[in-house]
């Protein structure tokens, strides 16, 4: 590097062999657990791989008094409803809606074990991305899953083939897809058919 004195000039080489390096995409992992193939197990990490853009937040204010405006929870006819009398609700039917506790909503929630059994592998070209929906970073958990990390990564590089799998993280259950991204791999969460307009 010009400007340097006593430096060697050689690059230093890069390692070979297939083993994975655990990527450090910043921020906190969504999710842990096992990617399961068979009988072999990985241990992973799930970090988002998109970030919200710096955008400007506007807010409203009142331009008399430059007070900021504030929305009020109302309902029709009533006005101003207290928090302690909102509940969530499904509507059945026009007007009419079926409520839920706290402790309601959370029975219900899916819990799920960390685990994404790869069920099905498909070619990547079979996939339309209308499908796709949110992609993460996958990483190995430790230095003792990069082996069996970069070999599964490896092998569905070579076949050019996607895993398909089902999870569930956040207390929802979805469908994604594995897929080698780079030195790492990628999973894409997948829409539910419900989820998608037909054409």
């Amino acid at each position: 590097m010009a400007g340097r004195t006593g430096a060697s000039s050689k690059k230093p080489k890069a390692k070979s062999g297939a083993k994975a390096e655990k990527a450090a995409p910043g921020g906190r992992s969504l999710w842990h657990g096992q990617l399961r193939l068979s009988l072999v197990s990985v241990p992973i990490e799930i970090f988002p791989a998109t970030k919200a853009g710096a955008r400007i937040a506007f807010h409203q204010i009142d331009t008399k008094t430059g007070k900021r405006i504030h929305y009020d929870k109302v309902a029709e006819g009533v006005g101003k409803v207290p928090p302690d009398r909102i509940a969530k609700a499904i509507e059945v039917k026009r007007g009419d809606y079926v409520t839920f506790t706290d402790e309601e909503l959370d029975s219900v929630k899916q819990t799920g074990r960390h685990v994404i059994e790869l069920a099905q592998f498909v070619k990547s070209s079979e996939i339309d991305p209308i499908w796709y929906d949110k992609p993460y970073y996958v990483v190995p958990a430790d230095e003792m899953a990069e082996d069996a990390y970069a070999v599964l990564r490896d092998a569905l590089r070579a076949t050019g083939m996607v895993g398909l799998g089902q999870f569930v993280m956040r207390g929802r259950d979805w469908i994604v897809a594995i897929k080698p991204c780079g030195r790492g791999m990628m999973l894409e969460t997948l829409h539910f058919a419900d989820e998608v307009r037909k054409s």
